[in-house]
């Protein structure tokens, strides 16, 4: 009980965590979200994973023409994302 006043201090590997974020794990997690992001929203849209400077990302997006001008009327993809 008497350490329990101490702090704790601890400094982040920023190199081991861009390694991380940038992993194919971390690509691998991102692609399949968006993919049944894509899914949820229909037919036409699509998804991809880039790798930046720091992170791996992923895009939900119509690919189709019809996706576009639905997604333009409706804003799905927005609200599939907050789903």
């Amino acid at each position: 009980m008497k350490n329990m006043n101490k702090l704790l201090r601890f400094e982040l590997n920023k190199s081991g965590v861009r390694e991380l974020l940038k992993s194919e794990a971390m690509q691998n997690i991102l692609k399949e979200y968006a993919e049944q992001k894509a899914g949820e929203a229909g037919e036409g849209y699509s998804a991809e994973v880039h790798t930046g400077q720091n992170r791996a990302y992923a895009n939900v997006f119509p690919e189709a023409r019809e996706a576009y001008f639905d997604n333009l009327e409706n804003n799905t993809l927005e609200k599939v994302i907050r789903s």
